[in-house]
């Protein structure tokens, strides 16, 4: 035990110089230790003050002032920080398999007043329900084992993004503009793209998935999806699509388009998987879970997606319908859409519909463990440079875990005593 805490406090002491190289100036490099630090450390509260108490107590006033200055106004780039965390994940990935998917999700963060950069009221996932908050579109890389956050940005409600005014006070740059939540998700993986990195299916729930340009998009650049989907999505059943165009009568322009009639038309999801015979059931199993092997019924069969196909010219190329219906429901719970190889064994298309359970995870430590939504700052770049940094912590934890079988706790990481009669400064949802 003694010696690989030993190894993994040299592990976390060259990754920091790893990270410190990666925001340039001399001057940050010590700030951004101390943050890194203070983030990694046991802690309610991740606000630049109490971390700074927590990692220097004798001088907390000077280690307060250069760590906020490291986050709020110091111009390093995000994309190097979260480069050296996303490779130090992969290099402990490997030991666990080939990275499995790209997963594209968003988180929220529930904020008070209107100043803080972004906030306005939208859906909280995190509350399930409209709210006051921020909300980060992330693309996570990850297998079964381990998973990180690969690109974080914030997205920008058209409140924000026309208002003159607010933009110049939160610092936004003059090259941000409105963007949807699916368009910040193709940049992110565009970028990526041009990294060259471990290729994989795009996963994505139906808040993605329901958007067929997001899909199209996807198609387009020969990417593989799973994406969540709603049981009103149409399609059109196996073996069944669009009438040809009509024809042509010899006046006017010859007929291009598809067609649909009252007795050819799609059906929604749900209609198909009421109709679906019982033979098309079976029972999946997909991981073990804290209560046991977890599993369900689920059918799966080939189908084309039918939004606005009377437009086209010629019909979609048929994809995977994966449905679940629990044994127990009155009906259907979720639906998916893929363009994986036919070939596909169905327990392998459930294991990837699946896998968003890793960001699920990501987010809840990201913010219980090194405070992700405690970031008190206004300030689009500070918004950035604390989630950067606050992945970047994460991801040492995370490739720690995949290195140790059975993970132990990284003792080393304990904070300094605070000083007598010390209260930090800020409160949880911060304007």
């Amino acid at each position: 035990m003694a010696r690989s805490q030993e190894v993994s406090e040299r592990r976390f002491r060259d990754y920091l110089d790893r990270l410190a190289c990666a925001v340039g100036h001399v001057d940050r490099q010590e700030p951004l230790r101390a943050y890194v630090t203070g983030l990694s450390l046991p802690g309610e509260r991740k606000s630049v003050e109490p971390m700074a108490a927590r990692v220097d107590p004798r001088h907390v006033r000077a280690r307060h002032q250069s760590m906020h200055h490291l986050v709020a106004n110091a111009p390093w780039e995000d994309t190097a920080v979260l480069r050296v965390a996303r490779d130090l994940v992969l290099e402990a990935m490997e030991r666990h398999g080939a990275v499995a998917g790209w997963i594209v999700d968003d988180t929220g963060m529930p904020k008070k007043g209107r100043h803080s950069v972004g906030v306005t009221r939208q859906y909280c996932g995190v509350l399930g329900k409209q709210e006051n908050c921020q909300v980060a579109v992330t693309l996570t890389l990850a297998n079964e084992a381990v998973s990180v956050p690969a690109a974080y940005q914030l997205y920008l409600p058209h409140t924000w993004a026309e208002d003159v005014k607010r933009r110049r006070a939160a610092g936004v740059p003059e090259e941000v503009r409105f963007r949807t939540k699916w368009q910040i998700a193709l940049e992110q993986i565009a970028t990526l793209q041009q990294e060259e990195l471990p290729p994989a299916p795009v996963i994505a729930d139906a808040g993605y998935g329901v958007v067929t340009e997001f899909r199209a998009a996807l198609s387009a650049k020969g990417i593989p999806y799973v994406v969540g989907v709603t049981g009103e999505t149409t399609v059109w059943p196996p073996g069944v699509e669009p009438l040809p165009p009509a024809r042509w009568r010899g006046r006017g322009r010859p007929p291009t388009r598809l067609r649909r009639t009252g007795r050819h038309h799609p059906l929604s999801i749900t209609t198909l998987a009421r109709a679906l015979p019982s033979k098309a059931w079976r029972t999946v199993r997909w991981r073990q879970g804290t209560r046991g092997v977890m599993h369900s019924r689920f059918a799966c069969l080939r189908v084309r997606a039918a939004h606005r196909d009377e437009g086209r010219h010629a019909p979609r190329p048929p994809e995977w319908l994966l449905i679940e219906w629990p044994s127990g429901e009155s009906e259907p719970t979720k639906f998916w859409l893929s363009t994986l190889p036919t070939d596909l064994p169905v327990s392998q298309l459930v294991r990837l519909a699946k896998l968003r359970w890793r960001i699920e995870r990501d987010y809840q430590e990201l913010k219980d463990e090194v405070g992700l939504d405690h970031f008190e700052g206004r300030s689009w770049r500070g918004f950035h440079h604390h989630g950067s940094l606050c992945i970047a912590a994460y991801a040492f934890l995370a490739a720690e875990r995949a290195r140790l079988s059975p993970p132990e706790p990284l003792s080393f990481l304990r904070p300094a005593r605070l000083p007598r009669g010390f209260k930090p400064r800020g409160a949880a949802g911060a304007a």
